[in-house]
């Protein structure tokens, strides 16, 4: 049998390993601002683009996509290649997808401090890049097929199954959440085309799918090829990995609704959601117990072997966020969690323990193999291990105290009935200590970061230089009838790639079809209310300012069913609130109070001094100032009959005339609310002073009602007036 030559590519495995780190940095350093930022609420004072809300979703998609992407990148092009024993297909195709891949990273890193954010988690990029980040997805994916299909190794291991379900079900996940109009070819602004209930469980069916398809299944698939590589021991079970990779598949897809319990969606989406969160501890847990007992017989490895050491940590964060996840499912205990820092905490045991860890130990293993030479410290190394575990701990306990301290400040009652803690910064003072450590947390993980960018660079310095490695094996021959015979289904679905990628493809698409078709085509499901009407033009302009500022990202619009929530917030959310609501704006975690119900709860002017500085109406509140909305310069609505126009191609009932004359009811409802604001003394006179300061630098001087503000009040005192009792006169 002819042995052919050929040469691994070592090359994109760099690249995608210094990106992997250098966006890892980047990514931990603004989580650490954010950190810092609820300590120093106005560190970034009066600078739009570091404000929390524009960096929040910098942060979040820095930490999965950039350093969790390229991590998998780099994982994944250096395990296919031996795995399949062949250079990745094409070489073009590699440097396409990873620079398309940086350049998307950059782009969002451009956009989203610039406010330019559809306000869905996870997926808060405009239209453009999210048309980029399909074309790219689609190259890699071109990549992995014309490898497997050019490989010398018939058989495709378990690695693989998990590459490749990753590939499919996240192209599926992105192209359907990301279906939104743009309001021209010429602007970053768009509309999703659900509203409302539909709009909230596509999110999250995309928005938990994305942390089981980006998060967990290729890191999966590099945990079964990096633990029995770094442990010298095969895999415990190969059974339990084909039982593990179906299961976890199917059923991880059906779990979405459990981030909407209590919430207006349909109560039978809502339940089947729980009962497949539960079920989806058992394929979690034997993917964790593959893991583990891989390392059976090499336990005396782990104590020296700083690899070792992030892998059995990684696998048992790993353990503990899918045994949390489904309990966190359970509607008694999402009742307490939900919206408090106990998510935070959830999310970061995974992100930190599981995806940082095990993307540190592949670097420590990957970059002394390729360049030929020992790590320059396997001490700094340990130390980074220690200094990192720390960081979680210190991260995620006092996270876990403030998550319980939260749920049960806002659910105690006194005797007479009323909220023990009526009002909702006496929950914030209370929970400060535990954000300071949280911050000491980030900083011994951030830290332990730097350690490793040293240690990888003086081993790169000491060192070859990383260049193609030469392989061989002998071509793939056809395999003969006889050898078949009496062949099992899976060991042969394990040498067809085309027809495990379609099996893979409908095992991922029975949940969704499902759970959304019914959702979006049975009327039934979304009751509509006579009363609730679209927003005017003014408020539309409001509502995008809400999105642009990451409001979202601190406060709800959802009351729950229960006696506090109602006492403190007013009526439970009704599904037909939000048929409107292009995009839904329920949020998922209440740093500040819902919002739901504002509307006429404060008059304009408590609105206007909140917006400028929080502390003067609230004190002690964490919430910075947004003086930006107040510059001199008038709001641009120069795309509102295009916004409008997008709407009544979603479905929401705006007349022609209403469109044609938006730029003077804007102006109508802008000048009440300047008139409204006249009411207070103070502001008479700052605004007075104002005009005299723009005379004095020979400024134009912009009237109160077309500032940024103005839209904004606009908004929020619209919210929950459509289904509110009017008084009879």
């Amino acid at each position: 049998m002819e042995m052919q030559q050929f040469y691994y590519d070592n090359k994109i495995v760099k690249k995608f390993i210094y990106a992997t780190i250098l966006f890892g940095v980047v990514g931990m350093l603004v989580g650490l601002t954010l950190a810092t930022m609820f300590l120093f609420p106005n560190l970034t004072d009066g600078i739009p683009w570091l404000s929390y809300g524009r960096l929040r979703p910098l942060h979040t998609n820095a930490v999965i996509f950039a350093f969790v992407g390229n991590a998998f990148f780099a994982g994944m092009y250096y395990s296919m290649q031996r795995l399949l024993k062949a250079r990745m297909y094409s070489d073009f195709l590699s440097n396409l997808h990873f620079w398309g891949w940086q350049l998307i990273i950059v782009a969002a890193a451009i956009t989203l401090p610039l406010g330019y954010s559809t306000s869905k988690e996870y997926a808060e990029l405009e239209w453009p890049i999210d048309i980029a980040i399909t074309l790219i997805w689609v190259v890699m994916g071109i990549n992995m097929i014309g490898t497997m299909i050019k490989r010398r190794e018939r058989h495709l291991y378990v690695a693989i199954w998990f590459y490749l379900a990753t590939f499919v079900t996240v192209a599926v996940l992105h192209i359907f959440n990301s279906l939104e109009i743009p309001v021209s070819l010429f602007s970053m602004k768009s509309y999703s085309v659900y509203a409302g209930v539909q709009d909230a469980l596509v999110q999250w069916w995309y928005g938990h799918n994305a942390v089981a398809f980006f998060l967990t299944t290729p890191f999966l698939g590099l945990m079964y090829y990096f633990v029995p590589k770094a442990a010298n021991r095969p895999v415990y079970s190969y059974r339990l990995s084909i039982v593990h990779f179906w299961s976890l598949i199917f059923i991880y897809i059906w779990a979405g609704p459990h981030h909407l319990l209590y919430s207006a969606l349909p109560n039978w989406a809502q339940n089947l959601g729980v009962v497949f969160s539960i079920m989806l501890i058992a394929p979690s847990w034997g993917g964790m117990i593959n893991g583990l007992l891989t390392l059976r017989g090499a336990w005396d490895k782990v104590r020296v072997d700083p690899v070792l050491k992030f892998f059995v940590v990684a696998i048992t964060g790993y353990g503990m966020a899918t045994f949390e996840g489904p309990m966190l499912s359970l509607k008694n205990v999402n009742a307490i969690a939900h919206f408090t820092d106990w998510i935070i905490a959830h999310v970061h045991v995974g992100a930190l323990a599981w995806n940082g860890f095990m993307a540190f130990g592949m670097i420590y293993w990957l970059v002394p193999r390729m360049t030929k030479g020992p790590l320059f410290s396997t001490k700094l190394a340990n130390f980074h291990f220690w200094i990192g575990t720390l960081g979680i701990i210190l991260y995620t306990l006092p996270m876990y105290v403030a998550g319980f301290l939260q749920a049960s400040m806002w659910k105690q009652f006194n005797p007479d009935g009323t909220l023990t803690y009526g009002n909702f910064l006496e929950t914030v003072t209370q929970i400060m200590p535990m954000y300071w450590m949280r911050a000491i947390g980030g900083t011994l993980y951030l830290t332990g970061m730097l350690v490793l960018v040293y240690n990888i660079a003086k081993t790169l310095m000491a060192n070859e230089t990383i260049e193609d490695e030469l392989a061989e094996a002998p071509e793939l021959q056809k395999i003969s009838s006889s050898r078949i015979k009496g062949e099992k289904f899976h060991p042969w679905l394990e040498r067809k790639p085309i027809q495990l990628t379609i099996l893979a493809t409908i095992a991922i698409l029975i949940g969704g079809v499902i759970q959304i078709v019914p959702t979006i085509m049975v009327k039934s499901n979304i009751p509509t209310i006579a009363s609730v009407k679209p927003y005017t033009p003014l408020e539309l302009e409001g509502r995008d300012l809400y999105i642009r500022e990451g409001c979202v990202g601190c406060h709800s619009q959802m009351v729950r069913p229960f006696r506090s929530e109602v006492e403190r917030y007013g009526p439970q959310s009704k599904a037909g609130e939000f048929v409107y609501d292009h995009p839904f704006l329920w949020g998922s975690k209440r740093t500040g109070p819902d919002l739901l119900r504002v509307g006429g709860k404060y008059n304009d002017n408590w609105h206007f001094n909140h917006m400028w500085s929080p502390q003067s109406t609230s004190a002690g509140s964490i919430m910075p100032g947004y003086k930006w909305l107040f510059d001199n310069k008038a709001l641009d609505i120069s795309d509102i009959e295009g916004k409008m126009k997008v709407m009544q191609t979603l479905g929401v009932p705006y007349t022609d005339a209403e469109v044609a004359n938006a730029k003077n009811a804007i102006k109508e409802q802008s000048q009440k609310i300047e008139n409204n604001l006249k009411a207070d003394p103070d502001f008479v006179k700052s605004y007075e002073d104002s005009k005299k300061k723009a005379a004095a630098k020979g400024e134009e001087f912009v009237p109160m009602h077309q500032r940024e503000i103005v839209a904004l009040i606009s908004y929020i005192q619209r919210l929950g007036t459509d289904i509110k009792v009017k008084d009879k006169k």
